[in-house]
């Protein structure tokens, strides 16, 4: 018997995620970013963390091409943000508040943390990439704002 992709969409909404924007230059320099809420730490030694690219992105050919990528980690005050990588626009950055990590890629101002990868690995699975990173550099910010989470198909912020 065979899971159908409603049902299985339907468990894994029960599952709350954080929310990230995950950027990286294409070959041109030009910036990238797509929110990702699929993402995950792998190891802490080497520190590894992964992320999942559908296909269907606009990410998924920059990313499996890119040697680096970074991951910014939302606060709730940051939704605006999520929603906008979310859309397939261009000009994604502009207005958006952002500094040059040491690898050259994007990292949000204002996220909790951010980290800056070399891409160790690509594979496929199923309808998805999977990206796997080192990370090699990490920036906490001094807020004390609720991270930004998505459940049940939906933004939510922890005690709701």
């Amino acid at each position: 018997m065979s899971v159908s992709p409603d049902e299985f969409r339907a468990v894994l909404g029960r599952f709350a995620t954080g929310v990230t924007v995950l950027t990286a230059r294409d070959a041109s320099g030009g910036d990238h970013g797509m929110t990702v809420s699929a993402f995950s730490s792998v190891s802490l030694q080497p520190p590894l963390v992964l992320a999942c690219i559908s296909r269907d992105a606009d990410m998924y050919a920059v990313l499996s091409q890119a040697t680096h990528f970074g991951i910014s980690v939302l606060t709730v005050a940051q939704e605006p943000l999520s929603r906008r990588f979310a859309e397939l626009v261009t000009g994604r950055f502009e207005g958006v508040p952002f500094s040059r990590g040491a690898t050259g890629v994007a990292l949000l101002d204002g996220a909790l943390g951010c980290l800056e990868c070399r891409r160790v690995s690509w594979s496929d699975a199923g309808d998805h990439g999977i990206c796997v990173g080192e990370v090699l550099h990490t920036r906490e910010s001094g807020t004390t704002s609720a991270p930004l989470l998505y459940y049940r198909g939906a933004y939510a912020r922890l005690g709701q």
